[in-house]
């Protein structure tokens, strides 16, 4: 399975950074998996909504991913770099709109859903986002849930920042099992929590 991590300026590190490594550890636990971050257009870097900078692995348009993590960050305070901003600008939401449309499954994180439901990728299914965005994923044609991750088959969205392990723990379980899912959270000494919710 190959994943790609859509980064850009202004998204949540832990959104991002937390799934990275929780697939990284599973490919470590025997998973056949790879995971990049990627970015909608060629830069050297991007800088995070906590200013960490890191050097993407290249552009989303060169990847063939199976899976694309959407990570949020910058909603709730209409940050001029962020998932607002993205929202507004439109090309995060056309590019995961076309690679679902294409066979991908999509994952949200925290608000990461809102590029989602602005792509339109939620219509008409169970998900859910950040507590703060709540009221506007409730203003799309989403159908919010109470949960911390909602696997919906091709489309699953988590809520708020650290959900995005739970989420990725939660794929990597579904995706590989149980055994290689349980050497992630010994190595990484993590518990999730909350509750799954399946559409």
């Amino acid at each position: 399975m190959d994943i790609a991590i859509v980064v850009y300026d202004g998204f949540d590190e832990l959104d991002a950074i937390g799934p990275y490594e929780v697939f990284r550890n599973a490919a470590d636990a025997g998973a056949d998996c790879s995971v990049t971050l990627r970015t909608i257009e060629a830069t050297d870097r991007v800088t995070a909504s906590h200013d960490l900078r890191i050097e993407p692995d290249g552009v989303l348009s060169d990847a063939d991913p199976d899976l694309l993590v959407v990570p949020g960050g910058g909603w709730n305070d209409r940050s001029a770099a962020g998932a607002w901003a993205e929202a507004e600008r439109g090309t995060i939401p056309e590019a995961a709109a076309d690679l679902h449309g294409a066979g991908v499954t999509v994952a949200g994180v925290c608000t990461g859903g809102m590029l989602l439901a602005r792509a339109g990728v939620l219509d008409g299914r169970p998900a859910v986002t950040h507590g703060g965005a709540l009221d506007d994923l409730r203003e799309t044609a989403a159908e919010v849930v109470d949960a911390r991750v909602v696997d919906d088959g091709d489309v699953l969205t988590a809520g708020g920042v650290t959900s995005g392990l739970d989420l990725a723990v939660y794929l990597v379980e579904r995706e590989f099992g149980e055994e290689v899912a349980d050497r992630v959270r010994t190595e990484m000494e993590y518990e999730p929590r909350g509750t799954v919710v399946r559409g």
